[in-house]
């Protein structure tokens, strides 16, 4: 119960700024700039989500119910734009699409433009441009959600409807798309909140958001609450987010009969649908991995003796440091938690742990407002007692600290390691508990010698996708980390806020490598499940 208050003390907090009057700054955010920010936050949620509906669905069905040339190959393949942030994917396409670059250059070589008053190139530094990347880089949380549901829907279900004469089209908007309803939806609002948690892509392209406006309002105008208000308001776009989710899952109740792990019948794709399908799952792996990686591994090798020096290594060792001890942590307090509510299963340990995880629907700019703020006035307290009892200043002892960071990690990221943690150990059979407290071992000796040994791949799964997800985070590191402290993350940013793209190559490629590792390592553990 005390980690899930202290997880989600920074929610709270940031809930709580809305009763805190500051009318001025306010009225002056809500007639002038909240009205963008509102409007770009819908259009990014509708678009981004028609984006991931189509490519996430759609590939999904495709990989899991036909067969044609290189399927095998896409199902793991179409989980590689997760390695890729959206805000990499923003530099790369920018430096690849924009005026003076190789694209817009060769067409008016081939043509005989001079200036852009000549022709029309769509300008990627958009709004529209914003959407096309975020949809390139969420769509596999769709895919994947749908892809498992696809995989355990009832084959008898399935191959009744083909008796029946249903082509492959009719099954998919018949059958199998209504029984994974609630799958595409849980995938769609995971992709939608990254989508308002996003910070790099939006800032890049002069998007004006919620959390462009947060850090604008924090750092530009220095109103710390205005900024908390900012991100109050962004937290309930996000409920609503978990609402529709909920809402979707209670109209609707779907039930499947047989034995969902028999091997199904697939299409077999000959000729032109082949080809069509191969096109239809190439698009989001090549525009969302293959040309990004292909840019950036080309613009390292052009500048591999400037590149990885001294200062990169100082920054690859920061993010390192970080994603390591978060990934360490997260993934012994999730043990914890999980182990608490095994041993206790009460309806208070239960929400306590449900509260612990809530912090993965919240953006990292707004975790980040909601640690700094009640951190500061805790280090403020801590200095103003000191100086009256002892006559010594303190300074600021949490503010902008590694501990600070590390926290906001946390709160971000346990539910990661917890869902990871929670399937391994429920699949720990009780007996073996009583077993092993008939030989005499304690709760915390069992958990040592009997469970952990079996939650292993588990375990190490909550520590990789907390490792990686860390090693990613850009919003929440560019607010708390400390000064003259920064990742690669940060490099990247700052690099490509200054239009040293080049530059920001060699640890944008980093980040997209190490992404890679348990996106591989998923694939085939879901292959590997549902082969046997």
């Amino acid at each position: 119960m005390a980690i899930a208050i202290l997880i989600a003390t920074p929610v709270f907090f940031v809930l709580s700024s809305i009763f805190t009057n500051s009318a001025a700054v306010w009225n002056h955010l809500a007639t002038t700039v909240l009205p963008g920010y509102i409007l770009n936050s819908l259009l990014l949620i509708f678009g981004v989500g028609i984006g991931v509906l189509l490519l996430g669905v759609s590939s999904a069905w495709l990989v899991t119910m036909c067969r044609f040339p290189g399927s095998r190959l896409f199902e793991w393949g179409l989980l590689l734009p997760l390695a890729a942030p959206a805000y990499i994917l923003a530099y790369v396409y920018t430096e690849w699409l924009d005026f003076y670059g190789p694209v817009q250059t060769l067409l008016r070589d081939t043509f005989g433009w001079n200036s852009i008053d000549e022709y029309w190139f769509p300008d990627i530094r958009s709004v529209w441009g914003a959407i096309f990347l975020l949809s390139l880089t969420l769509y596999p949380y769709v895919y994947l959600l749908t892809r498992v549901a696809f995989l355990e829907q009832s084959t008898c279900t399935l191959e009744a409807s083909r008796s029946l004469g249903c082509s492959p089209w009719k099954s998919f908007f018949t059958i199998a798309l209504p029984l994974a309803r609630p799958s595409i939806i849980a995938g769609l609002a995971l992709a939608l909140m990254e989508t308002l948690n996003d910070f790099g892509t939006v800032q890049y392209f002069g998007v004006d958001t919620f959390t462009t406006g947060i850090y604008r309002t924090w750092f530009g105008m220095g109103e710390r609450i205005a900024a908390s208000q900012l991100a109050a308001v962004l937290m309930l776009f996000i409920l609503g987010l978990i609402l529709v989710e909920l809402w979707s899952r209670r109209q609707a109740q779907y039930y499947q009969t047989g034995n969902r792990f028999q091997a199904l019948n697939q299409f077999q794709l000959k000729k032109l649908p082949a080809i069509l399908a191969g096109i239809v799952c190439l698009i989001p792996i090549t525009f969302g991995f293959l040309i990004p990686s292909g840019l950036l591994l080309k613009m390292t090798l052009e500048n591999l003796d400037t590149l990885f020096n001294s200062e990169f290594l100082n920054y690859a060792l920061h993010s390192l440091t970080l994603a390591t001890i978060s990934g360490l942590l997260a993934v012994l307090i999730a043990l914890i938690m999980a182990y608490g509510v095994r041993l206790n299963s009460n309806s208070l340990m239960r929400l306590s742990t449900r509260i612990a995880a809530m912090g993965y629907a919240i953006p990292g700019s707004v975790i980040a407002v909601g640690i700094l703020i009640p951190i500061g006035r805790l280090d403020n307290a801590i200095d103003a007692l000191m100086k009256s009892t002892f006559g010594i200043a303190t300074g600021l002892l949490f503010s902008g600290t590694i501990m600070a960071l590390i926290y906001a990690y946390l709160v971000r990221f346990l539910a990661v390691s917890l869902g990871a943690v929670e399937s391994s150990l429920n699949k720990i059979k009780p007996n073996l508990d009583e077993a092993a407290r008939s030989l005499g071992y304690g709760a915390t000796r069992t958990l040592i010698k009997v469970h952990t040994p079996m939650m292993w791949s588990g375990l190490l799964t909550a520590g990789m996708l907390t490792f990686v997800d860390v090693m990613k985070e850009l919003s929440a590191t560019l607010v708390i980390r400390p000064f003259n402290f920064d990742t690669l993350a940060i490099r990247v940013y700052n690099l490509a806020s200054d239009e040293r793209l080049s530059e920001a190559a060699a640890p944008a490629l980093a980040i997209v490598t190490v992404g890679i590792i348990p996106v591989i390592f998923l694939s085939l553990k879901i292959a590997q499940s549902h082969r046997s």
